[in-house]
C-alpha cells in the first residue's frame, strides 16, 4: 500500500487550520503532516518534516504567504496550493503567488466561512491528489516570461498562413503559468485573434487578463460579450460565463457570453468555446489544450480536428496536472504534443510563414 500524501496546513487562523484539517480527515490516502501559524513556522516544518504538499494562506503575521513561498521555492521546492479570498485583492495576490511558483489555488468566500469551507472539500481533495500524482518541474512564470518575451519580436518578418484564422486555447489547473509561458511569445503584429478559456473564478479573470496583457506584446482583455474580434488580441472568457463566437453580417465575428448550458461542471467550458470556434472557422482553427484536471476540451478539440483544423496538446512532463491534454492525446486528437516552452513557437510556426 502506498504511503499517504502528507499535507502541511499553513494559516494564521486556528479556525481555518482546524477546518481545512477536518476536510482531509478520514481520507485513507491523505494525512495531515502538521499545522503552521505563519510563514516562518511553515518553513521550519517543511525543513524538518518534508511534507508532500502545502496549503498556504496569504495574509499572515510575522511572515506572509508570499514571502514564505518565495523562500520555499528557492530552498526546497514542493507543491504549494494557495488558499485565496474571492476578492480583487485576493486575485492579485494569488497571481503573484503563481508567479512565484505556487502550483494552484483554492478560492474561499470570506462571507460565512464555516459554511463555505465545506464547499471547497472536493476541489481541495482532487487537487491534492492530482498535483502529487506526478513529479512537477518547478519554475516561475517570471523566468519563462523574460525568456519568451525577449524572443517574441524576432518574428516580425513573414506572411500570414491563411489556413489558420483563429486560435482557441483551453486550460485549467496550472493554466495561468502555462498561459504566461505562451502568450508573451506572440509577436505584436500577430495577424489573427485568440480566444482563451481558463477555469477561474469571476473575481480572478479580470486581473489575470490585465496581468497577461501587461507582460505580452499583444492585447489581452476579459471578454464582455460585445466585442467584434480583431487580429492581435486575445479574449479571455470571464469566470462565470461560457464564451462562444458567431458571424454577424456574414463578415465580422462577435463574442457572446451566456450561462447556457447550465448542466456542465465548468463555466466557462473549454469545449463550448472550441465547438463554437470550429463551427465558425471550419478547417482554419488552431486548437491548443493545456494542463488541467478532467477532460473539458475533449469534445471541443474533436470538433476542431473533425472540421479540418489543427490541434496542439501540452505534454505530460510539463503539465501540473495531465488530465485535459491526456484525454485529447488518448483519443488520438492531437496533431502535435509539446512541452509548454515549445508551444508558443509552434503557434507562430503554424500561423506565420517566415
Amino acid at each position: 500500500m502506498a504511503e499517504p500524501i502528507r499535507v502541511l496546513i499553513v494559516d494564521d487562523s486556528a479556525f481555518m487550520r482546524r477546518a481545512i484539517g477536518s476536510l482531509l480527515e478520514g481520507e485513507n490516502d491523505i494525512k495531515v503532516a502538521g499545522f503552521a501559524k505563519d510563514g516562518e513556522d511553515a518553513i521550519r516544518q517543511i525543513q524538518d518534516f518534508r511534507p508532500d504538499i502545502v496549503t498556504m494562506d496569504i495574509e499572515m503575521p510575522k511572515m506572509d504567504g508570499l514571502t514564505a513561498l518565495k523562500i520555499i521555492m528557492e530552498k526546497f521546492p514542493l507543491p504549494v496550493i494557495m488558499i485565496s479570498s474571492l476578492t480583487e485583492e485576493g486575485a492579485k495576490a494569488t497571481l503573484d503567488a503563481l508567479d512565484l511558483g505556487a502550483v494552484d489555488y483554492i478560492p474561499k468566500n470570506l462571507y460565512n466561512v464555516s459554511l463555505n469551507i465545506l464547499k471547497i472539500k472536493d476541489n481541495l481533495l482532487s487537487k491534492i491528489r492530482a498535483i502529487t500524482a506526478k513529479k512537477y518541474i518547478f519554475h516561475t512564470s517570471a523566468e519563462t516570461t523574460e525568456l519568451f518575451s525577449a524572443s517574441a519580436k524576432s518574428f516580425k518578418n513573414g506572411s500570414w498562413n491563411k489556413k489558420i484564422n483563429i486560435i482557441a486555447i483551453g486550460s485549467s489547473t496550472g493554466g495561468p503559468k502555462a498561459l504566461q509561458d505562451i502568450i508573451p511569445k506572440i509577436p505584436e503584429n500577430f495577424p489573427i485573434p485568440i480566444v482563451l478559456v481558463q477555469h477561474m473564478p469571476k473575481a480572478f479573470t479580470g486581473p489575470f487578463a490585465e496581468r497577461l496583457s501587461s507582460i505580452s506584446h499583444i492585447k489581452v482583455i476579459e471578454a464582455s460579450g460585445s466585442e467584434i474580434i480583431k487580429p492581435g488580441t486575445a479574449y479571455l472568457s470571464p469566470g462565470d460565463k461560457h464564451l462562444t463566437i458567431k458571424k454577424i453580417n456574414g463578415k465580422e465575428t462577435k463574442i457572446f457570453l451566456s450561462n447556457e448550458p447550465t448542466d456542465l461542471i465548468n463555466r466557462p467550458s473549454v469545449s463550448v468555446m472550441m465547438e463554437s470556434v470550429a463551427q465558425v472557422y471550419p478547417g482554419s482553427t488552431l486548437g491548443v489544450i493545456l494542463t488541467g484536471m478532467g477532460s473539458d476540451g475533449l469534445s471541443g478539440m474533436r470538433s476542431i480536428k473533425e472540421s479540418g483544423g489543427r490541434t496542439i496538446a501540452q505534454d505530460e512532463a510539463t503539465c501540473v496536472v495531465y488530465g485535459m491534454p491526456k484525454a485529447v492525446v488518448d483519443a488520438g486528437l492531437a496533431d502535435v504534443i509539446l512541452p509548454i516552452y515549445k508551444i508558443g513557437d509552434e503557434i507562430i510556426r503554424e500561423t506565420i510563414i517566415l
